[in-house]
């Protein structure tokens, strides 16, 4: 979450540049000496235990029946005054008017502004701040509120530990162009460097989130930029939303991290790595699907059990295979049908075996006495 907007615009575009550590003032980016991996070294707030982004592995989060869906407010009252689009070096921006709200939450939290975080285009390289189960989507729409129930200003409230609430959006690619993401990318090529600004038509901002908004993750985290103040409420939606290729790549290659007059630095790959969770739990709004985790052994013993399955399937196919073409073989061959076999005469018995035969007296015939000698 990138800082810009937070307040009075001329102060926000150079709190952006700029972070006042007692009479230092540090310039931070993304990589190099003085990037995400140096920022705790100037920014102590960065080396917090509970920091943002994260990944979300789904398998650990614990389902919380009091969370219910959000409700954005005034998000598709954009009015007739149009809104401003800002490069402000870190990311692109469009402070958002105060009647813009948030409900669902605690506390009443009123809208500041939102902006986007992305990649290089290399393929598989991601670009979202927050990941789950370790996936990277393509980029990441955040949308910043503060709590004004309890605080006067943004920076006031940046500072507390309830003081911010931030909507979180993952967004993948595909075919089809998103219309919404058009009122921003379409403007892009006019605020290509560093510190300009343009205004652009004002739009329904509701049109930029996802259709479901009561399927999300809740969390206690930090701003993913310096100075890291451990103040944000997170909202990450499970439902992703989608742009084409062609505005992911403007999105990429367009804008630049530099100044007009300096040598031009592309603005890529403007995303925080994740951050430990430590002791934190994340809250799901949604029952979780029941998922079975084998070990290895179990794994090993199912893949033992399904190769003999296999092999004693194959034995009783191969069985039946052999029935059926012995079956077979005899139908067609009906004369070597298997029979009484003949039993082998000795010679001389053949003439024996016929007289005793034809002596035979049959059933119920009485025999003529044999008549008396002469």
């Amino acid at each position: 979450m990138d800082l810009v907007g937070l307040s009075l615009p001329l102060l926000l575009v150079f709190w952006q540049w700029t972070t006042t550590t007692g009479a230092a003032v540090t310039y931070w980016t993304y990589t190099g000496s003085v990037g995400q991996s140096k920022w705790a070294d100037y920014f102590p707030d960065c080396g917090g235990k509970a920091q943002s982004p994260v990944d979300v592995a789904t398998v650990q989060t614990q389902y919380d029946p009091s969370l219910g869906p959000l409700t954005p407010l005034g998000y598709r009252q954009h009015g007739n005054k149009p809104f401003s689009l800002y490069n402000n070096g870190h990311t692109v921006v469009v402070p958002l008017p105060g009647w813009m709200g948030l409900g669902g939450l605690p506390w009443q939290f009123t809208a500041v502004q939102m902006h986007l975080h992305w990649g290089n285009g290399a393929p598989e390289a991601g670009g979202s701040e927050h990941t789950i189960n370790g996936q990277s989507s393509a980029a990441e729409l955040h949308v910043v509120h503060y709590n004004s129930e309890l605080y006067p200003n943004m920076s006031v409230a940046m500072t507390q530990q309830d003081g911010l609430a931030v909507l979180g959006v993952l967004i993948e690619t595909g075919e089809e162009a998103n219309q919404a993401f058009w009122n921003i990318l379409n403007y892009l090529g006019r605020i290509r460097h560093a510190g300009q600004s343009v205004s652009i038509p004002a739009f329904d901002v509701q049109s930029l989130l996802p259709s479901d908004l009561g399927r999300y993750y809740r969390y206690n985290g930090s701003l993913t930029t310096p100075p890291c103040f451990q103040s944000v409420l997170w909202t990450l939606f499970t439902e992703t939303v989608k742009i084409s290729h062609t505005q992911l790549m403007k999105l990429e290659t367009v804008l630049y991290a530099s100044k007009e007059d300096a040598d031009r630095v592309v603005m890529q790959d403007n995303y925080r790595t994740p951050q430990p969770l430590n002791d934190r739990t994340i809250l799901a709004s949604f029952p979780l699907e029941s998922v079975k985790v084998y070990t290895a052994g179990e794994i090993t013993a199912i893949v033992i059990g399904a190769l003999c399955g296999c092999v004693g399937v194959a034995v009783i196919i191969r069985f039946i295979v052999k029935t059926i073409r012995s079956t077979s073989s005899w139908d067609v061959l009906p004369s070597v049908r298997p029979g009484p076999v003949p039993r082998t005469m000795e010679p001389g018995k053949e003439l024996k075996q016929d007289v005793a035969l034809n002596t035979t007296t049959e059933p119920g015939k009485k025999e003529d006495p044999v008549p008396p000698s002469v």
